[in-house]
């Protein structure tokens, strides 16, 4: 339901200002005596009263009743949904995202890569009250997007994102560890990092096993996954003719995976498709729900021009009645 607030209430103030003049009027119109005398009144005893005095005062209760409303117009009214406490999920989710050159593998439609980006962006489609973040880690780890509830801007930048920014390699305690430094400061009630990758650790100055101790010591859970088909997958490889599709091993630490999952208190899943990767994303969403309370609102509305419209109308109005039925004699 919707209501009327004022930005600026203390444009009330003003409305002291009519008493003083409604009451000079009321004392003006009671002391007005005849412009013509006569001697006696008795034929005109019966006499209808004319209207004429009446629009008089109708005139200026028109100017009072615009003034008014100007008033009112520079209080600012703003028309506002009411404010609730409403319960709603929220929490604080740092997606980790592994952009090494395996990520192009073709397993996946179109590669592992983008489709790890377009299930993540629904993903994020579908947590409309949480904050978001998403570091992307290589041979090194960096902060994509910082944690946010604009999930516009979220997707922008996980679309922009592509093999090549960092230096090739699979850093997992870097990408760890640089979402755990997202998180630690975080207020949230739960916290939480989607690690996704698709090889093993070879780079990188922090062990994962330590990242994932901090991420346990701040109450950070973590959800790995692990992206490849299982055997042989087609690899791109860079020859002389151009790049050409070789199938090659994949290669999963897996029982690494599992072992920082078990630890923070999360959980490992593989994603050997992209239909299962939808499906795990899926789970994840459906074991992450945090109850929290927040208030609800909508954006207020200026309504200031419908009062100045309708103090225009009234003083049009009360110009028409003295200028048109109530001319002055000269």
């Amino acid at each position: 339901m919707s209501h009327i607030v004022f930005d600026n209430p203390k444009a009330f103030l003003l409305l002291l200002v009519l008493l003083p003049v409604i009451f000079w009027y009321v004392k003006k119109w009671r002391s007005t005596t005849a412009a013509i005398q006569v001697s006696d009144i008795k034929r005109l005893t019966g006499v209808p009263t004319s209207s004429k005095i009446w629009l008089r005062h109708l005139a200026f209760a028109l100017q009072m009743l615009a003034l008014v409303l100007i008033i009112i117009a520079l209080a600012r009214p703003q028309s506002t949904n009411r404010w609730k406490n409403v319960t709603s999920e929220g929490i604080d989710i740092v997606i980790t995202l592994d952009i090494s050159g395996s990520m192009l593998a073709a397993d996946f439609k179109p590669n592992r890569l983008e489709a790890a980006k377009d299930v993540g962006a629904e993903f994020i489609a579908g947590r409309p009250n949480d904050r978001i973040g998403l570091v992307v880690f290589a041979a090194e780890s960096f902060t994509q997007c910082p944690l946010t509830t604009d999930h516009a801007t979220l997707l922008n930048l996980m679309k922009n994102i592509k093999m090549g920014m960092i230096d090739d390699g699979t850093a997992i305690g870097m990408g760890l560890a640089t979402a755990v430094n997202r998180l630690r400061n975080s207020k949230s009630p739960s916290k939480v990092i989607i690690l996704l990758t698709d090889g093993v650790n070879n780079q990188g100055s922090i062990a994962p096993m330590t990242a994932a101790e901090i991420a346990k010591a701040f109450g950070i859970r973590v959800y790995t996954i692990g992206v490849g088909t299982r055997g042989m997958a087609p690899y791109p490889v860079q020859t002389p003719f151009g790049t050409q599709y070789q199938d090659m091993e994949v290669e999963i630490d897996e029982p690494l995976l599992q072992q920082i999952a078990q630890l923070t208190g999360g959980k490992y899943f593989r994603a050997t498709n992209n239909q299962k990767l939808r499906e795990i994303y899926k789970e994840i969403d459906r074991m992450e729900k945090t109850r929290v309370e927040i208030k609800e609102y909508k954006k207020r509305e200026e309504e200031f021009f419908k009062f100045g419209m309708a103090a225009f109308i009234l003083l049009l109005g009360s110009f028409a009645i003295r200028q048109g039925y109530m001319v002055s004699l000269p």
